[in-house]
């Protein structure tokens, strides 16, 4: 027979565990609220970019894009993304709608074919023009596609981070987990992520670098580095001329204009 005073110890360990684990979610989903609060109301946007990809033996190529960004209050983002040079992937364009609940819907314009193709939910985390960014990579990190665990404090560059694991709603992503971390004092910004693939294996690392602040509110990094410890490959995203509340509207991101974008 089970000694009683062992039992309520036990029950007393489970339930304290249990309470800990529900104030560890409670926190990481209240910080991933602040970070989402804390960058609303930049209406619209438009950068441009270069991405640098580096191969496993060291050689780069270089790419000229464009992206705009619809904010939406009612439901995710919407971005579209066109590709000017160089000749063999210019006027190549993907449409994302994210969505705050359920799978985002992607798009992919091949001028090659004149043809729109989408993105079907199972390639979801595959390379995006053989980058080590996957599609699903590209949508707007909305607050309800992960479910969290705050993780504690930690220094990242000499400042206070908050360490918040995340995991995706969506069964069809291709990781099991990712970490973020957060600066409190600068807008609750993203400084880092770590990906775990669907083993729990770490697979990519997503370094922001070289943020400015725009508006006096909306922080966004000059460059992103994203490094596949798997492959050893690399992509860096270089952002200027970021351009907010520039007027865009729903009818500026619809399959149609994603053809005009790739002409």
């Amino acid at each position: 027979m089970l000694n009683p005073m062992k039992s309520v110890l036990m029950f007393l360990l489970l339930f304290t565990f249990t309470i800990a684990n529900y104030a560890q979610a409670d926190k990481g989903l209240e910080i991933a609220k602040l970070a989402d609060e804390a960058d609303q109301g930049f209406e619209s946007t438009e950068v441009t970019l270069i991405m640098n990809l580096k191969n496993a033996n060291g050689q780069t190529t270089s790419r000229n894009l464009f992206n705009r960004t619809l904010e939406l209050t009612s439901d995710g983002d919407k971005s579209m993304i066109t590709f000017n040079s160089p000749r063999d992937v210019k006027g190549t364009s993907m449409l994302t709608y994210t969505h705050k609940e359920g799978t985002d819907d992607q798009w992919l314009f091949l001028p090659a074919i004149k043809r729109v193709k989408r993105i079907s939910s199972n390639n979801k985390s595959g390379p995006f023009m053989g980058s080590e960014f996957a599609y699903e990579d590209l949508s707007s990190q909305e607050v309800e596609k992960y479910t969290y665990k705050y993780l504690g404090e930690e220094t990242l560059n000499g400042e206070k981070n908050l360490k918040v694991e995340r995991y995706p709603v969506d069964p069809k992503s291709g990781y099991k987990k990712q970490i973020a971390w957060y600066n409190p004092d600068k807008g609750y910004r993203i400084e880092k992520i770590t990906f775990y693939d669907r083993k729990g294996s770490l697979l990519k690392t997503l370094i922001y670098k070289d943020y400015k602040l725009y508006k006096n509110k909306h922080w966004r990094a000059s460059e992103m580095q994203m490094t596949n410890h798997q492959s050893n490959k690399e992509t860096q995203l270089i952002f200027s001329n970021y351009q907010f509340k520039t007027g865009l509207s729903d009818n500026d991101f619809t399959q149609n204009s994603l053809m005009r974008a790739g002409k």
